[in-house]
Parts: structure tokens; C-alpha cells; sequence
């Protein structure tokens, strides 16, 4: 049975040295958590960003409205040196939070391959993305896991003397994560037409090492077709100038859905611990009824409106919010709703 029934919530990364979320009030975030425990019937949340003081507000707000957090310091393109301290400050404050009472687990980093600077080429992460699918892919990815697990090995054992809860990590499969200093395995585990043959068989090694699996990031965008792309959905919805939307993109919230339905399903079946569903919103990227939509190539299960698009008040299901839900975010209630058995993570770390 799935015990951690989550979303994953930004409360802004900074990849390129852009922010994923140009404003952040810690009252959204209030509100925000109070929607996802009763509202969306999630029993937990990651909460991400680069910002130490932006992951604390949104804890304790998440841990008032009685949900398990899982602290997600989330460091884009910085160095080994630079992430070191911001891991041991989110570690202070993951503790704090858990010694006032809070269900907490810390999350030390995410795709560090992919978003830190030092492991692929390329001084930014639109720089290093395109690596992947170029003719020095194989030369790049040399070395990666050995590189990866060295560090991680010096996060843990930074961390650890100053969280006393469970410690994991959010990686992607250029990681090659050796998962014997960690307490749970963390995978971000986006399925695409390059890995839908394997995508059951590969999620089930991971259950080798003797630790509850958690799905830190699954999800796809809002464009019909979006799901065939995955976690590269949002780069193959733009031109090549990685800002532009393509013009032949045709709106389709049902693809989330039909994605969600399909990945959930293997979850649960697999023996999963706790998914985070990618994203409650993708809060750089607004829904718009004129010009271009912005939230077609957004993982968000709500849409952020645009303040210039004509949506209509008595349409609205939130009226107080910058945002409304899309068709993921009832069929994701709808399917937490429905599992309310849960255990503790005792039982399930034990069983």
C-alpha cells in the first residue's frame, strides 16, 4: 500500500540563474498546504527551491496543515564547495522542524549531474541539456557516478550529525547513486517512449537494496503528446531558442491524466513507498486564454493564471488564489481519496 500519498512544490529553484518562481509569499504557501492536505488528500509534500528561508516557511505551513515534509534544498549551478554549507543549514532547519513535532525526512540535492556545476560541460544547465542528446554524450557521462557518489558520501556525512530523521536523495538515472549511506531510495522517475519497455523493470532493481523507494519527481506536461517525453517534456514543447513555444502545440489536460493513471498504477502495484507528484505547479509558467499558453509546457497539476487573461470569477474554484486546478489535480484527489489506508513509516521501513 502506498504510504506517503505526495506533491512536489516549488518554492523557486534557479536554474540558469532564472527563477522558477518570481514571487514567492509565504501566505500562498500557507494556503497552498492547507489545499493539499484537504483538498488534493495528500499525507505529504517535498517542498524544493534554493532558498533555505523559502523551504522553512513552506515546512511549517506544510507541518500545521498535517503533513509529512520531506526538505528538498534543491542547488542549481553551484559547486561542490558552495552546496556543502547550504545542505548543512537545511539539515539545521529539517531538525528543528522535526523537533517540533513534524514528520520530516531531508532530501539532500536533486540531479546533481545534471543541475550542479562541475559534472557535465557547460557553465549552466541549458548548456548541459543539449549534451545528452549530442555525439559527446558517451565522453560526458564518463566518470559521472564516481564523481557523484564522492560527494554525496561528504554530504551525509555532513548532514547526519545534525538531523536526527531519515535522509535521501532525488536522482536521475546519470547519477548512478550507491544507496548505502542513505535511508531511503529516491528516484525521480519520468517514463518516455525511450524507457516505457523497461519502465516496470527498471523501478523494480531499484528495490535491491533493502529500502523503501520513494518517487521523488513523475510526471508530464500539458500538451497532447507531452507524455511520450516525460521528464524532457517541457524541452521538446519549445524551439530551439528554449524559450519559444512551438506553434503546432495543442493544449490537453487529459494527457496528465492518462500519464498519472498509468504511473500511479505502477507505483502502487510495485510496492512504493511515497510518490511526490511532479509539480503542484509551475508557478514561471502562466496559463493564458490569449497569446501564447505558457502552462502547456508546464508539470503543474493547477494552472497560474495570467492577470491578463479574461477568466471569468464565477468559473473559479479558488477565487482567492493565482491559480485554478486542471484535470490531473481532481483525478489526483480522487486517487488519494480513495486510498486512505496508510502506514507509518515504522511499518513500512520494518515490514
Amino acid at each position: 500500500m502506498l504510504r506517503g500519498k505526495g506533491i512536489h512544490y516549488d518554492t523557486g529553484t534557479f536554474p540558469n540563474g532564472d527563477t522558477s518562481r518570481p514571487v514567492f509569499e509565504p501566505w500562498d504557501a500557507e494556503r497552498d498546504m492547507w489545499v493539499v492536505a484537504k483538498d488534493l488528500h495528500c499525507t505529504a509534500v517535498r517542498i524544493t527551491g534554493g532558498d533555505p528561508d523559502r523551504i522553512d516557511a513552506a515546512a511549517r505551513y506544510a507541518a500545521d496543515a498535517g503533513l509529512e515534509v520531506w526538505f528538498s534544498p534543491f542547488p542549481c549551478e553551484l559547486t561542490n564547495a558552495e552546496m556543502l554549507p547550504l545542505f548543512a543549514d537545511c539539515a539545521e532547519r529539517a531538525e528543528r522542524l522535526r523537533r517540533d513535532g513534524a514528520e520530516v525526512t531531508l532530501v539532500t540535492g536533486c540531479e546533481l549531474s545534471l543541475f550542479a556545476h562541475g559534472y557535465l560541460p557547460g557553465d549552466t544547465f541549458n548548456e548541459r541539456v543539449p549534451i545528452l542528446a549530442g555525439p559527446d554524450r558517451d565522453v560526458a557521462l564518463q566518470g559521472i557516478p564516481g564523481k557523484v557518489n564522492t560527494f554525496l558520501g561528504e554530504v551525509v556525512d555532513t548532514v547526519r550529525p545534525l538531523f536526527g530523521g531519515r535522509v535521501a536523495y532525488a536522482s536521475c538515472p546519470l547519477d548512478g547513486v550507491d544507496w548505502t549511506p542513505f535511508d531511503i531510495v529516491g528516484l525521480d522517475a519520468f517514463r518516455g517512449l525511450r524507457n516505457a519497455s523497461t519502465f516496470r523493470d527498471d523501478l523494480r532493481k531499484e528495490f535491491a537494496h533493502g529500502k523503501p523507494v520513494a518517487i521523488m519527481e513523475a510526471g508530464c506536461c500539458t500538451y497532447r503528446g507531452a507524455g511520450d517525453y516525460g521528464g524532457a517534456g517541457w524541452y521538446m514543447a519549445k524551439e530551439a531558442d528554449g524559450v519559444t513555444l512551438k506553434p503546432d502545440l495543442v493544449r490537453d489536460e487529459s494527457e496528465q491524466v492518462r500519464y498519472l493513471d498509468d504511473l500511479m498504477t505502477v507505483f502502487e502495484e510495485e510496492g512504493v513507498d511515497s510518490v511526490f507528484w511532479f509539480s503542484f505547479a509551475g508557478f514561471a509558467t502562466p496559463h493564458r486564454t490569449t497569446g501564447p499558453d505558457e502552462d502547456m509546457a508546464s508539470y503543474g497539476i493547477v494552472k497560474i493564471l495570467d492577470e491578463q487573461s479574461n477568466y471569468p470569477e464565477d468559473a473559479r474554484t479558488y477565487p482567492d488564489m493565482p491559480w485554478e486546478p486542471k484535470e490531473a489535480f481532481h483525478a489526483l484527489a480522487s486517487r488519494y481519496k480513495a486510498r486512505k489506508g496508510r502506514q507509518t513509516p515504522h511499518q513500512s521501513m520494518t515490514s
